[in-house]
């Protein structure tokens, strides 16, 4: 669009302080990287409303085994685990799953100010375009999370220290790619594997399609700051390389410490320090914590922030085996599991046949099904 101008473009870009280190007006509206363009109307086209996409008349039984059975619950096998009645055991679960997803309502918060801060510090157009879409996605995943809580666990958390750690440091960062670093690629990798995990795993049904449609917008996130990222860090220097790699490195770390769940302990009046330790070797929270890591892996890789250092750090964690792992394929698989579901929960909605050839999309779609009967 430069040519209509009557002022070339370059020479009008206006910067606001405070807002980050790069150009904060973009006046090239026509141009554009495809693939970016073609995310961006993928946002547009897949806005749903929480309102009328999930059936909030679904109770939810924290007691109910198949929401999170026992040997699920961190502290289980522990000497204070053994010492607990059946209620107190239910009571256990529930706030763990409280903590749980408030740690998730706190992601998504950080996840909307990162992204309202990418709309005005990215330099490109069509990262601003696709940037909004997410915005908007962020208050629609706040809004379903916060009223899970509210509504069906009764119980909310405050933020974890780690990942409070990481957004101020996601955050308070100027320059944009930063903040894509630490939102898109660490803190929504780690998330996007904990929902697969309560999609596939819980036979709450509203559990399973509030996870299932928050993935569905997650995937293409991640794809998001992978695009924008791969194309920046090609041409970074040797220093500002060493120096996102510290930044992985560290943030790595904080996401693997974020779910040791020390604020329920001490909320619950158990020993604090004794239970995180126990929770910290735990060998069921161990394959969790590796499981977490399986998205970040191979997308640090393939944006190019691959030094030996950090390959180190992920052998030292366990996660080193990720790598080479095809995250189109996992984000494709998590698109299309939401976009069965919704068929398929629409079809029965209308009373017309539902297919059940065996797809993940029909299981979960049948356990919804179930739950309502109950």
């Amino acid at each position: 669009m430069e040519h209509v101008y009557t002022v070339p473009t370059e020479t009008t870009g206006w910067a606001l302080p405070n807002v980050g280190a790069t150009v904060a007006f973009d006046w090239e509206y026509d141009q554009g990287r495809q693939r970016m363009l073609n995310l961006y109307q993928k946002g547009k086209d897949k806005q749903w409303d929480s309102l009328h996409r999930i059936d909030w008349s679904q109770t939810v039984d924290p007691s109910d085994q198949g929401v999170l059975p026992d040997e699920v619950v961190p502290i289980f096998g522990s000497e204070t685990w053994t010492k607990l009645s059946r209620a107190d055991k239910d009571e256990v679960r529930r706030h763990y799953l409280g903590w749980m997803n408030s740690q998730f309502l706190h992601g998504e918060q950080g996840a909307l100010i990162c992204s309202a801060k990418i709309v005005a510090t990215v330099p490109d157009i069509d990262s601003k375009f696709y940037a909004a879409t997410q915005t908007m996605d962020e208050a629609r995943h706040v809004e379903t999370y916060a009223r899970y809580l509210n509504e069906k666990l009764g119980v909310a958390y405050p933020i974890n220290d780690s990942l409070k750690d990481l957004l101020d440091q996601t955050i308070s960062d100027g320059r944009w790619d930063l903040t894509y670093l630490g939102m898109q690629v660490m803190i929504e990798g780690v998330a996007l594997a904990a929902f697969s995990m309560i999609r596939d795993f819980t036979t709450d049904p509203l559990a399973r399609s509030i996870n299932a449609y928050v993935m569905q917008d997650e995937a293409r996130h991640i794809a998001f700051g992978r695009l924008a990222l791969k194309d920046a860090y090609a041409e970074l220097t040797d220093a500002e390389r060493r120096e996102r790699e510290h930044f992985v490195i560290e943030a790595s770390e904080l996401l693997r410490d974020r779910f040791l769940a020390r604020e329920v302990w001490e909320h619950l009046g158990f020993d604090a320090d004794e239970l995180t330790a126990y929770v910290d070797q735990h060998q069921m929270m161990t394959e969790f914590r590796r499981a977490l890591f399986s998205r970040v892996v191979p997308t640090v890789k393939d944006i190019g922030l691959w030094g030996d250092e950090v390959q180190r750090t992920y052998e030292r964690m366990g996660v080193l085996g990720f790598q080479d792992l095809d995250v189109d394929e996992l984000s494709e698989s998590d698109e299309r599991i939401a976009e069965e579901m919704e068929a398929l929960l629409s079809a029965r909605a209308s009373g017309q046949p539902v297919p059940t050839e065996g797809s993940r999309a029909a299981e979960l779609a049948d356990t919804i099904a179930t739950g309502e009967q109950v």
